[in-house]
């Protein structure tokens, strides 16, 4: 589920996305996030609470970044969950998002 909470100490609305992003929620997430963009100048999707994350999640993650920027709004992802971090070092997303990602050390 996507839940919708007030702003915490800044101008952005947040939007955060819980349980699986992945192809079997595309489309309501689509809706959800493309709304948020549409509406707010500045959206912070938080990616905490996703615990499943395919190509169908991150395909619209930089489909709504796009639409952020196509329409001077900005969008900014934080939270990143494990399962969030995985696909996109995986695809070497994380300068087309420009957010700063928490990398685990190698050590680990």
């Amino acid at each position: 589920m996507a839940k919708r909470t007030p702003p915490a100490e800044s101008r952005a609305h947040v939007l955060r996305v819980e349980g699986e992003m992945t192809i079997y929620r595309a489309a309501e997430l689509k809706q959800t996030l493309l709304d948020a963009v549409a509406a707010q100048p500045v959206v912070e999707v938080d990616l905490s609470a996703v615990s499943e994350f395919d190509s169908a999640g991150l395909q619209l993650l930089m489909l709504a970044k796009r639409s952020a920027q196509a329409a001077q709004r900005e969008l900014r992802l934080v939270g990143h969950s494990p399962a969030v971090l995985d696909v996109i070092q995986l695809f070497d997303l994380a300068a087309f998002f420009g957010d700063p990602l928490v990398v685990p050390s190698a050590a680990a």
